[in-house]
């Protein structure tokens, strides 16, 4: 397949190298026409081009082509010494960080990674800058370089999952951490952009969280995360998403998956009073309100029962506070649905906490 060859004028940038399916890279895909770059559809024409070309920077997509990709990295390393940074969804980030991770003649297999889409200007900066953002230290790649050696005899699948895992989930709770959290959400709106889908997000922390660290030591502490990110993920439905964000803070993103939309879109064709456009999704208030009720049900772990100060008036019980804000009524981005959430989480503990609220109104009173 022949190169396509796109030029540039307004970027101080040096020839770029894009390997691969760059359709999904680009946020804003019709500016991607001004990057100074040559594109190929493979590793083995890439490694043809570097032969014949001079490049500043190589960008390698993983989707679509991890066969042979160690290999084939390794040529463009022995072909040339342009820094090489890959190009993955999400979903892809563990192979990413294996990647950085492996040494080959005492350097680096791939320099650098990018989490995609991305705008276009941030992609050049990032190339051309050459910072490295998530690039491991050399005691990074020996600690990682011996988690993958201890899982030597396990299948590739197998040492991805693991991988997926520490790159995804917060080690204390087991639920999703604050980075998978914001990227999930920012996907699911885009998604529910395009077919006309509802996106809900809660934020919610533990009421006087701080006093039971006080009076009753860290340990406990982890419990009553522990406890909360338990019952919450048992209270959601699947396809949810349920992550700690920080400290006592947690956030569930609530959305209509493909069949579940269907079904939705079906009914409302039936049901006026059940449509696919109200203003958030019905269950996510539901499962708000089972929340609290399964915490009113249940005590503050064993250690920290104290009638000086859990719960409200000291009973012993936990509780939340938390808010809800929906798109795309309440915000048109993830930032704009966490910023409204704030808010009346905010709204939540100065009305006497224990509650959670909808952006301007509470939903369990």
């Amino acid at each position: 397949m022949a190169a396509s060859k796109q030029s540039i004028s307004n970027r101080n940038t040096g020839k770029i190298l894009l390997v691969g399916d760059i359709r999904k890279v680009f946020l804003d895909a019709a500016s991607a026409a001004s990057i100074n770059c040559e594109v190929h559809a493979t590793l083995p024409e890439a490694v043809k081009a570097v032969q014949n070309s001079t490049f500043s920077a190589i960008a390698v997509v993983l989707s679509g082509i991890q066969t042979k990709l160690n290999s084939s990295i390794k040529s463009l390393r022995d072909k040339c010494g342009a820094r090489i940074v890959l190009l993955a969804q999400m979903y892809e980030e563990p192979i990413a960080i294996r990647l950085t991770c492996s040494v080959y003649n005492d350097k680096p297999l791939a320099d650098d990674y990018m989490i995609c889409p991305v705008q276009v200007d941030n992609f050049c900066e990032f190339l051309t800058s050459g910072k490295n953002l998530h690039a491991p230290s050399e005691y990074q790649r020996s600690e990682e370089s011996a988690s993958w050696a201890a899982l030597s005899d396990e299948s590739t699948e197998t040492k991805i999952r693991h991988l997926e895992k520490m790159a995804t989930e917060d080690d204390l709770t087991g639920l999703k951490n604050r980075r998978y959290i914001r990227e999930f959400a920012r996907q699911i709106i885009e998604y529910a952009r395009k077919e006309n889908g509802r996106v809900t997000l809660l934020v919610f922390d533990i009421d006087n969280f701080k006093k039971y660290n006080d009076l009753y030591g860290h340990t406990a502490g982890d419990e009553i995360l522990k406890q909360a990110a338990h019952l919450m993920h048992r209270c959601c439905r699947a396809h949810d998403v349920v992550g700690r964000i920080g400290g006592d803070e947690f956030a569930v993103v609530f959305w209509d998956d493909p069949s579940i939309l269907k079904a939705v879109i079906e009914q409302s064709k039936n049901n006026d009073r059940r449509s696919i456009d109200s203003d958030h999704p019905h269950e996510a208030m539901l499962i708000a309100r089972r929340f609290i009720s399964e915490l009113e049900k249940t005590p503050a772990p064993v250690g920290t029962r104290d009638e000086t100060g859990l719960g409200p008036e000291g009973t012993g019980v936990l509780t939340i506070s938390g808010g809800l804000a929906s798109y795309p009524r309440d915000g048109q981005t993830i930032q704009e649905l966490f910023e409204q959430a704030d808010k009346a989480l905010l709204e939540a503990k100065r009305s006497g906490k224990n509650r959670i609220y909808l952006v301007g109104k509470p939903v369990n009173q």
